[in-house]
C-alpha cells in the first residue's frame, strides 16, 4: 500500500526502500520496521563484514540448516519409517519421485556440509580468540562459545540419525558401529546403548526413534540453540572483532550542555556538576546494516543454496543393498564423522596377557569426553589480554593455538585415514592398494 507522499508527482516510488534505502534514516527504519531485518542492529562494524576474517562460515551453517528443512519436508512425507518399508520408499525417492534423487542428495550433501562448516566455524572462533569478552559490557562470550559447542554435539547427532533411514546395509552397519562406541561407557554402557536404539538389536524401535530423533527433537534443539546464539551474539556487541575497534577508537570529551536551574532569586544559568561526560567515537568504522549486512548475507544464503543445488547434480546419494543383520560387511565403519573415534578405538585396544585396555572406553569414551570437556571449559581458564581478542594468530594466543590445531589436524587425519586406508579386518592398506579378495566357496 502506497502513501500519498509516495505518489506525489515527483516523488520515486519507495517500494524497495527496506532493502535499498535511500538515507540513513531510511536504513535504519528498514530495521525496526521489517520483521525479517529486526534481527539485526542497525549499524554495523565494518571489518567485521570482511570476508576473510569470519569467512561467514556461521552463515553458511544457517544456510545449510535452512536447505535440511526445505529438502528435509517432501522427504519426511515420503518416508515410512518401517523396516519392511522403509528401504522401498527411499527407493521409490530415488528412482521413481519426481526429482526425488536431486532432493535427497541435497539434504544428504547439505548434512555432511553443515558438520564440516560448524566444525570449521568453531576453529576460527578459537584460532581468533572471539569467544573471550571485550570492552563492552555485560559481556558472555565464553556462554557464547559454550552454546556453539552444544551446537556443534546436536549437529552430529542430527547427522547420525538420519543415517539410519535409508535403511541399507551402509546405514544399518554404520549405526551398528557408532552405536556400539556407547557401550563402551563403564557401568551404564549396555544401558545406554538399549536405551538409544529402543531394545538389544537394531529393528523397528530403533529405525523410530531415530526418525522421530531426526524429524522433531533434534532439529527443534537446533533451532533454540540457534536463536539464542544469535541473539547473544547481538547482545554481546558483534563479532569480536568489532571490540579492536573500541580499543583503537579515540576518547573524546563531550561538551557539556547548558542548562538552567529555578531558584527564589530568579533563573541561574550555567553547567550541572554532572553533565561532563568522554565518549568513544569512531564513525569510519560503522555502515548500515542495510544495505551492507543484508547484502553480503544474501550473497552467502544464495550462493550456499545455488553451490548445493549444482553439486547436487552430479553427487547422487548412495543407495546399497536393504539392511541384512546377518551379513556384516568387512570393514564395517561409522559414519565419516565418527570414523576419528573407530580409529581410537581400534588403536587404543591393548592386550598384555590375561590382562586387556578397552579401547571403546580409551578411545570412544574418555579421549573425546576429556576433549569435549576441555572445548567447553577453556574460555573460562583462558588468561590471555583483551588486545589479542577477534585477531587472527596473535601473538599471546600462539602457544594455545598450535595446540589447538594440532588436535583439529589430528581429528581429520584420523579420519582421512580411516576413510581410505582401511581395509578388511581394518587392516592398512594404501588407497591405490587393491584389498584381498575372500576365498569362494566351490
Amino acid at each position: 500500500m502506497t502513501t500519498p507522499l509516495e505518489t506525489a508527482p515527483g516523488v520515486r516510488p519507495r517500494r524497495l526502500w527496506s532493502v535499498r534505502p535511500r538515507s540513513d534514516r531510511e536504513s535504519g527504519d528498514a530495521v525496526a520496521s521489517n520483521f525479517a531485518l529486526h534481527w539485526f542492529p542497525a549499524r554495523s562494524f565494518r571489518r567485521s563484514l570482511d570476508w576473510n576474517y569470519s569467512f561467514w562460515l556461521g552463515t553458511i551453517s544457517a544456510a545449510l540448516f535452512l536447505l535440511l528443512i526445505l529438502s528435509g519436508i517432501p522427504l519426511m512425507f515420503l518416508h515410512i519409517p518401517s523396516v519392511e518399508r522403509a528401504y522401498l520408499s527411499v527407493k521409490d525417492i530415488e528412482y521413481v519421485v519426481t526429482f526425488g534423487s536431486w532432493i535427497r542428495a541435497v539434504h544428504r550433501l547439505s548434512a555432511h556440509l553443515m558438520v564440516a562448516v560448524v566444525f570449521l566455524h568453531l576453529v576460527r572462533v578459537f584460532l581468533t580468540g572471539a569467544y573471550k569478552n571485550g570492552h563492552g559490557r555485560a559481556q558472555h562470550r565464553e556462554w557464547n562459545w559454550v552454546i556453539g559447542v552444544a551446537m556443534l554435539v546436536s549437529t552430529l547427532f542430527l547427522s547420525f540419525t538420519g543415517y539410519l533411514l535409508p535403511w541399507d546395509q551402509l546405514a544399518f552397519w554404520a549405526v551398528t558401529v557408532g552405536t556400539n562406541i556407547a557401550a563402551a561407557i563403564p557401568v551404564i554402557g549396555p544401558s545406554v546403548r538399549e536405551l538409544l536404539i529402543g531394545g538389544r538389536n537394531i529393528d523397528q524401535p530403533t529405525l523410530l526413534r531415530f526418525y522421530v530423533l531426526h524429524i522433531v527433537f533434534l532439529p527443534g534443539l537446533l533451532g533454540v540453540l540457534f536463536a539464542y546464539h544469535m541473539w547473544r551474539v547481538r547482545k554481546d556487541g558483534g563479532l569480536a572483532r568489532a571490540d579492536q575497534v573500541g580499543l583503537a577508537a579515540k576518547r573524546v570529551e563531550q561538551p557539556p550542555s547548558p542548562n538552567k536551574t529555578y531558584s527564589l532569586l530568579g533563573i541561574a544559568r550555567g553547567t550541572g556538576p554532572t553533565v561532563r561526560a568522554t565518549t568513544l567515537q569512531a564513525p569510519d568504522e560503522l555502515v548500515n546494516s542495510v544495505p551492507d549486512l543484508v547484502r553480503r548475507i544474501a550473497i552467502v544464503v544464495l550462493g550456499t543454496i545455488a553451490s548445493l543445488s549444482v553439486l547436487a547434480v552430479f553427487v547422487r546419494s548412495p543407495l546399497e543393498e536393504p539392511a541384512n543383520p546377518l551379513v556384516t560387511p568387512n570393514p564395517a565403519k561409522a559414519p565419516w564423522y565418527f570414523l576419528w573415534l573407530q580409529e581410537l578405538v581400534a588403536s587404543t585396544t591393548v592386550r598384555v596377557g590375561s590382562f586387556a585396555v578397552s579401547g571403546g572406553f580409551v578411545g570412544g569414551i574418555l579421549v573425546p569426553g576429556v576433549l569435549l570437556l576441555l572445548a567447553a571449559a577453556w574460555p573460562f581458564l583462558d588468561r590471555t589480554p583483551v588486545s589479542a581478542e577477534g585477531r587472527w594468530f596473535a601473538r599471546p594466543r600462539r602457544r594455545q593455538n598450535l595446540v589447538f590445531s594440532l588436535v583439529a589436524l589430528g581429528i581429520v587425519a584420523l579420519i582421512l585415514l580411516s576413510m581410505y586406508c582401511r581395509g578388511p579386518s581394518w587392516g592398512f592398506y594404501w588407497p591405490w592398494q587393491p584389498w584381498p579378495q575372500p576365498p569362494t566357496s566351490l
